[in-house]
């Protein structure tokens, strides 16, 4: 530019003429234009000085194009003028895209662990294929586009009284869910299963018969046992693995008992599969009033299939076409089960002999006599094929289509299901008209894509949703990384409890730190719930019955399920009483306003996996949580080596174990390093973080135990054998000499388990010569 410039001058001053030449050329990636400028001297093209007039010379005998003129006419001011406009008007342009360009291309801070604003660990990064937008604009666009009125609207046209899965009435909401996705432009497509189910007795009624008198109860348990069972009643409280060990201790006989317990704290499925490993013979469950405050004649329905999806399909999908031999999964009960009201209960418990009940229960009726307290439970409940459908809606991203957050939520219900699922399936339809307006009029652009899900079938279990992932668990398990359950979010308003993957967790706190309070504008959620601690405070384990529980475990998706909640749980929840009328009085009246905010707080954390250019999943989490079973485990193993020694021989360590912890956080410890160090403009090099940030849950499913036989895989969140939590049972069994305990079987899981995590570390850390061999 500084030859250009001093050309220029001598121009003007009359000096000799050199000539100049522009090319311009324009970049194949659209980002700039270069400008090719060449000054030379008449005396540099003459002899040759920069090797040009060599070059011009010996290409022919013609002389070389030389300007000798040097006369100043119109025509060369002229010239030279417009000359030095083109520079001018050059140069500016090129200074322009260089400066917009350092604008639009802020890189990405990796995690900061000592960084307590968890909304400042990540900057949003803009590729050039798509624009970006604030995230403060992307937040203020969600607040404007939720409504109150509109969720009220929606309550009115989607609640029903009669939309059990497979029904008529179900049909009809999938239809209507179908018509709005269309409205809102989105690319729509339904997924239809063909799964079998229990239903109540067509003809004839399920019985409770004690003492003489009968009872026929119209609430069921899908899934039951079928058959008629007679034993002596004990009551057991809650049906939680130590209330029966309480019973042990106190020498009480389970065996061919009848197990009267309290609804709550644990799923139906839970309470019935721990009284059948101690040979019991039947489950009577019925809604304590201090629990269940709906009426003593109100009855309950439920399943207690100790799982999900169609248990006579395990791992499989229940598609029309497929053929698959009589199976069944291992977790249906071999016992009836059966819901009773509370007056059935009270009517019972009240005739009662025996030993009372320990003190910590609370109450003053007995235990039951063995001889005396005698009950039949007959349960005729029919198994039937329907028909499920799915409905779903995608708005497709601009840089990266093919990965995707799933929202979903579930359509049926046993009764009107207002809570349970009309309130979340309106959350869905109005973030989806949302955000499909954001794109349309304001120009959001989602950089990854978003699935909207209408389930079928999840009073029996997460049916729908289970048999999807099945179908399509090669695909999902690659391309979608984030579940998000809208599944009762509303329940009450002065509580807020959130469950998922720990991976989550920091989006999670960052989202509660961002959404303002409901009845105070002036505070965030995160302000008004959280409390001292705001992990012990709202988050709490995600239980088997929840409908994130099989994207997480089966599939390993990173999946969350969060609810505005009351100081108790809501009752009404599998009655007939679950209405918008009950759950009007729960909000104070405030159903909608609490609907729309727990849009805001789905549509944060969607918003925000789409728009960042790195996954907001932290990877630090897990760290932290194998750490914990690491020490606990190692604590427990040196226990039974001095208590019982001649389990374990000297070859038993805990070294590998810790080894591949070590080898997880390093690896995690290095994807914060390399995201730090790596350009950020270059898509492909961000596609490649997000995969393998991706496959970290994924890589936490055991690859050694069949997903037909131990479905829920995962070994930190999972159930079975294989899971970490397991060894830790395994430990407290050997610790005590329990017969079904084995010492081998033991360092099988424990090798099994340590190079899952090892395995997992290796994905984490990258190409095949970065891994850490230390095992």
């Amino acid at each position: 530019m500084d030859q250009a410039r001093s050309t220029i001058t001598k121009i003007f001053n009359g000096e000799p003429r050199s000539y100049t030449r522009f090319n311009l050329t324009q970049n194949m990636e659209g980002d700039n234009s270069q400008v090719e400028m060449k000054l030379s001297s008449d005396m540099d093209e003459e002899v040759g000085g920069n090797g040009v007039g060599d070059h011009l010379n010996h290409n022919s005998g013609r002389n070389p194009y030389v300007v000798r003129k040097s006369g100043r006419t119109p025509r060369n001011i002229c010239f030279m003028a417009a000359t030095t406009l083109l520079i001018f008007i050059i140069g500016y342009l090129i200074g322009y895209l260089v400066h917009r360009k350092k604008d639009l291309a802020p890189c990405i801070a990796p995690i900061s662990r000592d960084d307590d604003d968890t909304s400042s660990r990540f900057v949003p990064e803009e590729t050039g294929a798509a624009p970006l937008m604030d995230w403060g604009d992307v937040k203020s666009l969600l607040a404007q586009k939720l409504d109150v009125s509109k969720f009220e609207n929606t309550f009115s046209e989607f609640k029903s009284t009669n939309h059990r899965a497979g029904s008529s009435g179900d049909e009809l909401l999938g239809n209507k869910i179908l018509k709005r996705f269309k409205e809102y432009s989105m690319t729509t497509w339904t997924d239809d299963h063909f799964v079998k189910v229990h239903d109540p007795p067509v003809s004839g009624t399920n019985k409770v018969v004690f003492k003489g008198k009968e009872e026929q109860p119209s609430g069921f348990l899908s899934y039951s046992a079928i058959g008629k069972a007679t034993g002596p009643v004990l009551y057991a409280y809650y049906g939680q693995e130590q209330d029966f060990k309480l019973l042990q201790n106190m020498k009480m006989n389970l065996n061919g008992r009848v197990i009267l317990v309290r609804a709550g704290r644990i799923s139906f499925a839970e309470k019935v599969a721990n009284a059948a490993r101690l040979n019991a013979s039947a489950v009577l469950i019925y809604p304590d009033p201090s629990d269940y405050p709906i009426g003593e004649d109100t009855e309950l329905f439920g399943h207690v299939h100790m799982g999900s999806g169609d248990p006579y399909t395990p791992g499989f999908p229940s598609f029309n076409h497929t053929q698959f031999p009589p199976v069944q999964s291992s977790g249906l009960p071999s016992i009836v089960a059966q819901t009773i009201s509370a007056r059935i209960a009270n009517s019972i418990m009240r005739q009662l002999g025996g030993q009372t009940i320990p003190a910590e229960w609370g109450g003053i009726i007995n235990l039951g006599n063995e001889t005396t307290d005698v009950a039949t439970v007959e349960v005729n409940n029919v198994l039937a094929q329907k028909k499920i459908t799915n409905v779903f809606g995608v708005i497709k991203g601009f840089v990266d289509p093919d990965r995707y957050v799933v929202l979903g939520a579930q359509r049926d219900a046993w009764g009107p299901g207002f809570a349970k699922s009309t309130v979340g399936t309106s959350v869905l339809l109005e973030l989806a008209r949302s955000i499909s307006d954001m794109i349309k009029h304001n120009r959001f652009t989602p950089r990854r894509s978003i699935v909207f899900a209408s389930w079928s079938g999840g009073e029996y279990g997460s049916v729908g949703a289970t048999e999807w992932l099945e179908g399509y668990v090669s695909s999902l398990g690659m391309k979608a990384f984030s579940y998000i359950n809208l599944d009762g979010v509303v329940t009450g308003l002065n509580g807020f409890k959130a469950a998922g993957s720990p991976l989550m967790h920091t989006l999670i706190e960052s989202t509660l730190k961002e959404v303002k309070s409901h009845s105070n504008p002036s505070m965030t959620l995160y302000s008004q719930f959280s409390r001292a601690d705001w992990e012990n405070t709202i988050l709490e384990p995600l239980k088997q019955d929840d409908a994130s529980y099989p994207f997480l475990a089966f599939s390993g998706i990173p999946s969350i399920s969060f609810r505005f909640s009351s100081n108790s749980e809501y009752p009404y929840f599998g009655t007939p009483l679950d209405t918008y009328e009950k759950l009007n009085t729960a909000t104070s009246s405030q159903t909608a306003r609490m609907a729309m905010k727990a849009a805001q707080v789905a549509g944060h954390i969607t918003l925000r996996l789409v728009h960042d250019h790195l996954l907001r999943l932290d990877l630090n989490k897990y760290t932290s949580i194998i750490r914990s079973h690491v020490s606990e485990l190692s604590r427990k193993v040196r226990t039974v080596k001095t208590m019982q020694p001649q389990l374990f021989s000297e070859a038993l360590t805990m070294q590998w174990l810790i080894s591949a912890y070590g080898s997880y956080s390093r690896a995690s410890s290095n994807m914060d390093s390399y995201i730090g160090n790596s350009d950020m403009d270059d898509i492909e090099i961000c596609r490649i973080i997000n995969d393998r940030i991706m496959a970290v849950e994924r890589n936490l499913l055991s690859p050694y135990v069949s997903p037909t036989e131990s479905p829920f895989r995962h070994i930190l969140v999972g159930s079975g054998p294989h899971t970490i939590q397991a060894l830790h049972n395994h430990l407290e069994s050997l610790k005590i000499s329990d017969p079904k305990a084995d010492a081998d079987l033991f360092r099988n899981q424990f090798a099994l388990a340590t190079w899952t995590i090892q395995g997992c570390a290796n994905s984490l850390a990258g190409d095949i010569w970065s891994l850490d061999n230390d095992i």
